[in-house]
């Protein structure tokens, strides 16, 4: 059933975000924004965390889950080291999987040598 959950609510958190591409004139990035800002928005709630438990991966993977992310190290460091924890919380909190997405597109780029569009 987790499988199923994080399927269907995935889909659906894309699905809408592609209806929204669509359906306005927002540049992409603008609704990726979008979505990094409502997941911190939402752990500041304390909705994601059971929306989490519930979607598995579905919740976790899309650019909601890094929103959360960045929120929760944020928290985390004010807690520990003040004022100072706003600026440090979100590069501690998002630096493993930021650096993992440069190695292996770096690695990847390496496999297939990519060329430029003309």
């Amino acid at each position: 059933m987790d499988y199923l959950n994080a399927f269907w609510v995935g889909g659906l958190i894309c699905a809408l975000v592609q209806i929204l591409l669509d359906r306005t004139k927002l540049m992409p990035g603008r609704v990726m924004v979008m979505l990094v800002c409502s997941g911190a928005v939402l752990g500041f709630l304390g909705i994601y965390e059971p929306f989490r438990d519930f979607a598995g991966a579905g919740a976790g993977v899309p650019l909601l889950g890094f929103g959360n992310t960045l929120y929760q190290g944020i928290r985390k460091a004010v807690d520990e080291d003040g004022f100072l924890g706003l600026f440090m919380g979100g590069f501690t909190a998002s630096a493993v999987g930021i650096s993992a997405a440069l190695i292996f597109s770096y690695l990847a780029s390496l496999i297939f040598q990519p060329k430029m569009k003309e």
